[in-house]
């Protein structure tokens, strides 16, 4: 089992290598998904500390992908990301065990003290 700090999963391609090159940057492990069933299949396999997870995916909606996440491994914290979510959305992730709810366009300073925020 391979260990990473990071996992993102959105289907905006572009937008989820420029977040992975960002967080490497700061000197985190990131591997990168576009779609919830591949998500949910590596992390099967690997273990990732964190898993910043978008809400809207074109095989299935994120809260799914959240919920099988919490029960393969219910250690791994999840940032819901989202540019469409509502407060609803909101509200039903965090009952499910999101670790927080942030909206698009990602602040890249706020990701880093959510989790920086954690370790304290």
């Amino acid at each position: 089992m391979k260990r990473y700090d990071i996992l993102i999963v959105d289907d905006e391609q572009r937008y989820a290598t420029m977040l992975a090159n960002r967080l490497t940057l700061r000197g985190l492990t990131c591997q990168v998904r576009y779609d919830g069933r591949t998500a949910i299949d590596i992390v099967e396999t690997d273990f990732f500390a964190w898993v910043i997870l978008d809400l809207r995916l074109p095989d299935c909606y994120g809260v799914e992908v959240l919920t099988q996440i919490k029960a393969i491994s219910p250690e791994t914290k999840v940032i819901i990301l989202t540019g469409h979510g509502t407060e609803q959305d909101r509200k039903q992730c965090l009952a499910l065990g999101a670790h927080a709810f942030v909206n698009k366009p990602l602040d890249i300073g706020r990701m880093i003290a959510i989790m920086e925020q954690d370790k304290a």
